[in-house]
């Protein structure tokens, strides 16, 4: 697996339509958090590894091929519905 960094990360919520919110909540972080670490500012691992599998669970793949990268696998699985949310009477 390649090393995700800020500019795959980046490429990876391009891919996906995501804004930095979206990733957080997906990632189960603050969107602070994901803010810093594509800013390429230090990080705990775990913050590189919930990344990670947030995209991992979208059909995102990160490449490090010729350069750093993501790209969308074409077999990915659908992603989770999100819950609407209830209105008030």
């Amino acid at each position: 697996m390649a090393k995700l960094t800020p500019e795959a990360c980046r490429a990876g919520r391009a891919l996906l339509k995501w804004g930095v919110r979206d990733l957080a909540d997906e990632a189960g972080m603050s969107q602070a958090t994901v803010v810093a670490f594509e800013s390429g500012k230090p990080h705990n691992s775990s913050t590189a590894d919930k990344i990670q599998a947030a995209f991992d669970a979208h059909g995102v793949e990160i490449t490090n091929g010729t350069g750093t990268g993501a790209k969308l696998l074409t077999d990915r699985p659908k992603p989770k519905a999100k819950k609407a949310a209830k209105k008030k009477k």
